[in-house]
Order: C-alpha cells, then sequence, then structure tokens
C-alpha cells in the first residue's frame, strides 16, 4: 500500500513556452471549486494509502491559492490519512506567488519543504522562458522564505536556455549558493512537441546553445555545487547531506505511490494508473465519489525492467544488482558498455560514469538493447 501522496494543483498565472505539464489559467473560484473536487476524491481515497511519509502538492503553481483553499485541503488530508510524525510535506512555489501571510499559513499547515521554481537569476533568460518573475523577485521571495524560518527548501534551475551563455550559466549558480538552499535541482531546458518553445525552435526564432556548450554547464554545475557541499545524488539533483527529495527519491526506486488531482498519476500493486486530465471533467466525476480514473495499466515483468533501468539510472548510486537479477536481468550483457566507460560496478550496484551522465538516455538504450528489452 502507498505511503508516498502526490497531489496536482493545475493552475498557473500564465504558461511558460516550455511547460508540457497540466495547467490552466488561475481563478480563484475555479480554483475554490478544484480543491472542493480534490478533497471529495481524497475521502474516496483514504483507504488506498498507509501512513504516509511524503505529500507532495505540485503543479502548476500550488502557491496561488487562497489560505483559505490550503487550510481546507490540509483538514481534508488529516481528516482521512494518516501522517507520520516526520512526514515531508512539500508545496511548489513560484517567485511572485507567495507572501508573508501565505507562508505563515503553510508553516501553520506543517508545511516543511518549499521548491521553488526560480529557473535563472537573469532577466534576459526568464523572459525568453516566459517566466512571470524578475531575478529581484526570486531573490526576494527567496529571502522572505529563509526570514520565515523555513530551512528545507529547493530551487530549481534550468541550463540550456536560449541565449544563456558559459558566463550567465555561472552567475545563475552562484546567486543560487549564496543564498544557501539545502537543494538545488538543475535541469537541461529540453524542448517538448506541442509547446510554443517547440514552435519557436523549428522556425528559427529561437536558437538553444549547441551541445557542447550545454555539456559543459552540466559538468561546471556538478564540479561548482559539489566544492559548495552540494551532494550529487540523482542527474539533475544536489543536496546538502540530510536534505535529498524523499519523495522524488521513491519515485527513482520504482516504489508505490498514491495520486490525487487532475492527471496525476499513481502505481500501487504492480498497475499504474492515471486521473482525467479535463478539470471540469475530473471535477464532474470527483464530486459524484467516483475516482475520476482515466486509465488503469498493469505493469508487464518486461517494462518493469526497463523501469528498474531508467529510473534508478537517474540515481548516482545506480540500480541494485539483486533487484535487477530479481527481475531476470543478466547486468553481464552491459560488459561494452563498462568496457567503454559509460558505466561502472561493484558487487552491489550498476551507475552511470560522470562519462556516461550527460548521456544518459543513450546509454539506457543500448543498454536496453543489449538486455533483449
Amino acid at each position: 500500500m502507498p505511503d508516498f501522496l502526490y497531489i496536482h494543483i493545475p493552475f498557473c498565472v500564465r504558461k511558460c513556452i516550455y511547460c508540457d505539464f497540466l495547467s490552466v489559467a488561475y481563478d480563484e473560484s475555479a480554483a475554490a471549486k478544484y480543491i472542493t473536487s480534490l478533497c471529495k476524491e481524497l475521502a474516496v481515497r483514504k483507504d488506498s494509502a498507509g501512513r504516509l511519509k511524503t505529500v507532495y502538492i505540485g503543479g502548476g503553481t500550488p502557491s496561488l491559492l487562497s489560505g483559505d483553499s490550503f487550510r481546507q485541503l490540509f483538514h481534508c488530508l488529516r481528516e482521512n490519512f494518516r501522517l507520520s510524525d516526520d512526514a515531508e510535506i512539500t508545496v511548489e512555489a513560484n517567485p511572485g506567488t507567495i507572501d508573508g501571510p501565505k507562508m505563515h499559513v503553510l508553516l501553520s499547515l506543517g508545511v516543511n519543504r518549499l521548491s521553488i521554481g526560480v529557473q535563472s537569476f537573469n532577466d534576459a533568460e526568464l523572459k525568453s522562458l516566459g517566466r512571470i518573475h524578475t531575478s529581484e523577485e526570486a531573490v526576494r521571495a527567496l529571502e522572505l522564505i529563509k526570514g520565515a524560518g523555513l530551512t528545507n527548501y529547493s530551487i530549481d534551475l534550468m541550463y540550456g536556455i536560449p541565449g544563456q551563455t558559459m558566463e550567465t550559466w555561472k552567475e545563475t549558480l552562484s546567486q543560487a549558493i549564496r543564498l544557501t538552499p539545502c537543494h538545488i535541482s538543475a535541469y537541461e531546458l529540453t524542448p517538448e512537441k506541442k509547446t510554443p518553445l517547440f514552435g519557436l525552435l523549428e522556425s528559427g526564432k529561437m536558437r538553444l546553445p549547441g551541445e557542447d556548450p550545454v555539456l559543459e554547464m552540466y559538468n561546471y554545475a556538478i564540479d561548482h555545487l559539489f566544492a559548495a557541499g552540494y551532494e550529487h545524488y540523482e542527474i539533475s539533483n544536489f543536496s546538502m547531506p540530510g536534505f535529498r527529495s524523499i519523495h522524488n527519491l521513491n519515485y527513482w526506486n520504482r516504489g508505490e505511490y498514491l495520486g490525487a488531482g487532475a492527471g496525476a498519476h499513481s502505481f500501487a500493486a504492480g498497475i499504474r494508473s492515471r486521473n482525467m486530465e479535463d478539470v471540469a471533467r475530473y471535477c464532474a466525476a470527483a464530486d459524484r465519489g467516483i475516482i475520476p480514473s482515466a486509465e488503469n495499466v498493469p505493469v508487464t515483468p518486461a517494462e518493469a525492467a526497463r523501469e528498474l533501468i531508467f529510473l534508478g539510472l537517474r540515481k548516482i548510486s545506480g540500480i541494485s544488482k539483486v533487484e535487477a537479477e530479481a527481475l531476470g536481468l543478466n547486468i553481464g550483457a552491459a560488459a561494452s558498455l563498462l568496457q567503454e566507460g559509460y558505466l561502472e560496478e561493484d558487487h552491489e550496484s550498476l551507475r552511470l560514469t560522470r562519462k556516461g551522465l550527460p548521456l544518459s538516455n543513450a546509454v539506457i538504450v543500448r543498454l536496453f538493447e543489449l538486455l533483449g528489452l
């Protein structure tokens, strides 16, 4: 039974040009109605989870919710679920959508971790991404969070942005480190089809930095963050000791989790399921006391093996040989990737090398082929 809960809040002020997550324009009355429907889904699912180790409220931009909506949601959570005394409770937030009163509400409700979507401390880069905040507003928001007494917060950063240079990336990282977050996520900008960014790149109106500069940015982040005391524990994630994301580690470990909200995914008892994405249809189903499921798919043994590899190799510690063998995988088939220096092993695990990390997708595809997956 899952003891990790994800809750999706699909509202944003404005959708960024690179975003392919489920989101809709924020309207306070629509958001209030959504929270009421969400609470009805949570009540129906109350026996579907164990004692919760994490609650992760993502989006969208959850920090847009009013104080009353947050209070309603957390009342529902505590009425229907058991939370561990040390549960990690995360809310995603964007600069410009969080202030002193909002911080007070979140802390009073037991939120003990924030994930802040900064992306860059360069105003030109923020504008090119369609972000609604400035670098100055991001700094103010992070200082507000620190001033409120919250120590466990993460900053999301992005590299490979149109117009970004090595120099501006170094400045962004340095500014992030000066703000002393316990956790930093550094993601390469990946153009997804059906996003405005993809169209702009296809038309030539925007250009991404080349492969070599992007690789240099990634390697610089690894070295610079390590020098500042951060542990590199996942391809794109770095933390101070003791501050790894417990919720996300469960995903990479193929742990079970329950998802609630429009478009949310769940994984339990060998079945992956997904809720309806259309917010109106989702709310209508939840209001009738129906689990708003759009899809329920059993995971085959071959799919479980592939998941173990492409999720587990995201971790710097890699995948357990015992778990791999339990799924029928012959790790010896990876010999050529070991010889070429893309993978390394010890008696317990198989993992990507520093050479293999930036080429992880290609390495994993080759590993699938070698393993007959």
